[in-house]
């Protein structure tokens, strides 16, 4: 099922109305749901290389630190533990992060084919299909933080059962800020070849200045400069708030931060995408002129 054939079968046709039913928007998101959930089944590779990622960094370079790095007690959990019980949330952090930035490459793609002109000039909301969109990749992402969790928990990385439904909720809004951050880059890129230069000027430094391999208060005793980095990392408070749920908490900081830069994000791509005012006027324009 794609968005043409579902404005196809809107009463009034593409050029209809826009005062659309519930059912209709339903109609349209189960589309773009259905599409990007076929697409990821057909993407194997995909799936399998979104789970050795992390699974190697806690195979390999959790075993290796296990001895140097233990964490003192320090919230949210209440005695020392081992090092790969630390870095787990920011593991799911960086699946979150790297699948959404695989979201929006796809965007990119669907725009160089034409794909996401289609999407756009239909006559759903363009804040809608956006949403929906972005709601596809964040579904994809946490089904794939779920199946490396499943896994870790072969690995000796076993939390409270009820942290599993807990995170839920904070996955969900961690992976809205990083598609949406994926979706806003991605309407500033230009050419396909240029977004991997782009994706890994942003997901290594975001990764890598942040909580998810090491506490904060560490990070503050070596390097005062890195703790101001990593406390204006948006990744920062999107990996405490994963830790948090995990174990039954809240972390109120981290979940304000996280809901203001998602809307931030997310805003941004919206008017960037759109034709009055984004990319795809000045490409208009530029056709136009020609």
């Amino acid at each position: 099922m794609t968005v043409q054939s579902v404005t196809d079968r809107i009463p009034g046709g593409p050029n209809g109305p826009k005062g659309f039913r519930a059912r209709q928007y339903f109609v349209c998101l189960k589309g773009i749901l259905l599409r990007e959930g076929l697409r990821f089944l057909n993407q194997r590779e995909r799936f399998v290389s979104s789970l050795v990622r992390p699974l190697l960094w806690l195979f390999v370079f959790a075993a290796g630190f296990r001895q140097v790095l233990g964490v003192s007690i320090i919230p949210p959990y209440k005695t020392y533990v081992m090092y790969e019980v630390y870095i787990t949330p920011g593991l799911c952090g960086m699946i979150l992060l790297f699948s959404g930035m695989q979201s929006s490459l796809s965007m990119v793609y669907d725009r160089e084919m034409g794909n996401m002109r289609t999407l756009l000039v239909s006559p759903f909301p363009r804040w809608f299909l956006l949403s929906s969109k972005l709601l596809a990749g964040v579904t994809v992402s946490i089904m794939q933080v779920y199946a490396f969790l499943a896994v870790a928990w072969f690995w000796g990385v076993k939390p409270p059962w009820t942290g599993y439904l807990l995170m839920l909720p904070a996955l969900f809004l961690s992976g809205m800020m990083l598609c949406s951050l994926g979706m806003l880059l991605s309407s500033v890129i230009k050419q396909l070849e240029n977004f991997a230069g782009i994706m890994n000027f942003v997901i290594f430094p975001m990764y890598f200045a942040s909580s998810a391999l090491y506490p904060l208060w560490r990070i503050q005793e070596s390097s005062p400069l890195l703790y101001k980095i990593c406390l204006a990392n948006p990744f920062t408070y999107a990996v405490e708030l994963i830790r948090f749920a995990l174990y039954g908490q809240v972390d109120w900081k981290s979940l304000m931060v996280v809901v203001a830069v998602t809307i931030l994000f997310l805003g941004g791509a919206i008017l960037a995408y759109d034709p009055s005012k984004g990319l795809l006027s000045r490409k208009q324009d530029i056709g136009g002129n020609a």
